[in-house]
């Protein structure tokens, strides 16, 4: 028993920032043999990408120890939108949009968690069914003073930012959850801290023993800089073509490379470290485009990259498309999904990022094209090609 007791704890301690408190999880551990671990994602968007699976790669090794995970769809709490980490009102979604992204959320999920050891529950089930004086009884659990210690709503009352009593009141919504599920451990990124405690408080006004809290490391973006996310156009999605995902990921810098070592991947990091960067970052790339697609289509990927960037040549599948003499070329890229929106399109063109291959590549500085008889080859960025022809 202490060995097994030892390897659950170092299981949920790898990696972790804040674990609250060790000696509540020896004593759950100690007293069941398998632990409700919670988590939750509001579908407040489509896509999971690498910085969600942090998460969800630390439960999916405990499932493998014998524990159960309760994947909360937070289609309620996503109508009021997770204030954490936000200066700014969010945007409310329609009851379309959230059942959309949430048709999406479990089968990506799953890409990496067991299905047999998952329990997908949706808040809606008991929100709905909450009566107002229910409701009203869940507010009074909490002072205002305490909700404002979260330091994002300190701050925007502080700036004469608007600040809404939705947001006010989703920590406890979300701590409402922890209650109804009786979860022995939440795990949420270093910016959940003070909801996943709220939870704790309120299962302990409920007479539940509170749920250990974990906190896990935030994955910065492409960028570097800016935590993942789709809103910021830096991220890598679980649903991203092979070609896409490797690209991508060969694209982060060198200081950025470690922590995806660290977060998404088994490898010993000192062994890597080791490397020369630039294998370093093939083998990071190889491995997590392989365990989303497969091994075959990860080396293809490496091989066309090394083919691409070290040797200097074309890919071998250059998007062909027929236009007229004269093209816009904001527009033409926007819609062969070389660039996400016109904006991004504009941007790329703005900051020299486009541009015409040739023996000396010629950098496309205004908006409209003549397109030669023979065709060219645009190169958008540093990972894209297109080729046009005259109609």
């Amino acid at each position: 028993m202490k060995k097994d007791l030892k390897l659950h704890l170092a299981a949920i301690k790898k990696n972790a920032i804040d674990l609250i408190s060790e000696e509540e999880l020896t004593l759950k551990l100690q007293s069941k043999k398998s632990l409700n671990l919670k988590i939750g994602f509001d579908p407040t968007a489509r896509d999971i990408h690498l910085g969600h699976t942090v998460l969800l790669r630390k439960l999916r090794k405990l499932q493998d120890l014998g524990h159960t995970v309760c994947l909360v769809i937070g289609d309620f709490t996503a109508k009021i939108g997770d204030p954490s980490g936000k200066s700014t009102l969010r945007p409310i979604l329609s009851d379309k949009e959230i059942k959309s992204n949430a048709l999406t959320y479990t089968s990506q999920a799953f890409k990496i968690l067991d299905k047999k050891k998952t329990k997908v529950i949706y808040n809606s089930a008991w929100f709905k069914k909450m009566d107002l004086s229910k409701f009203l009884s869940l507010l009074s659990s909490y002072t205002m003073a305490r909700i404002l210690e979260r330091d994002d709503f300190s701050k925007r009352m502080k700036e004469n930012k608007p600040l809404t009593m939705l947001e006010v009141v989703y920590p406890l919504v979300q701590g409402y959850d922890s209650v109804m599920l009786e979860a022995d451990i939440e795990f949420g990124g270093t910016d959940q801290k003070f909801n996943l405690i709220v939870g704790r408080h309120l299962q302990e006004n409920f007479k539940q023993l509170p749920q250990v809290v974990v906190t896990m490391p935030i994955l910065v973006g492409l960028d570097g800089k800016e935590k993942m996310s789709k809103s910021l156009n830096n991220y890598v999605g679980v649903n991203d073509s092979s070609k896409d995902m490797f690209g991508k990921i060969m694209s982060i810098s060198d200081e950025a490379m470690w922590e995806y070592f660290r977060l998404l991947t088994d490898h010993d990091l000192e062994k890597a470290k080791a490397m020369h960067p630039k294998e370093a970052k093939l083998l990071l790339a190889v491995t997590i485009t392989s365990f989303y697609h497969c091994q075959k289509s990860a080396e293809k990927e490496r091989e066309e990259f090394q083919r691409v960037f070290s040797q200097k040549e074309l890919p071998k599948d250059i998007l062909t498309v027929k236009a007229s003499k004269e093209i816009d070329v904001i527009s033409i890229i926007y819609q062969n999904k070389m660039a996400s929106s016109k904006n991004e399109a504009r941007r790329l063109l703005n900051q020299g990022a486009i541009s015409i291959v040739a023996e000396t590549p010629l950098t496309i500085k205004s908006q409209y094209l003549e397109v030669p008889k023979s065709g060219l080859i645009l190169k958008i960025g540093k990972r894209k090609f297109l080729k046009i022809k005259p109609l």
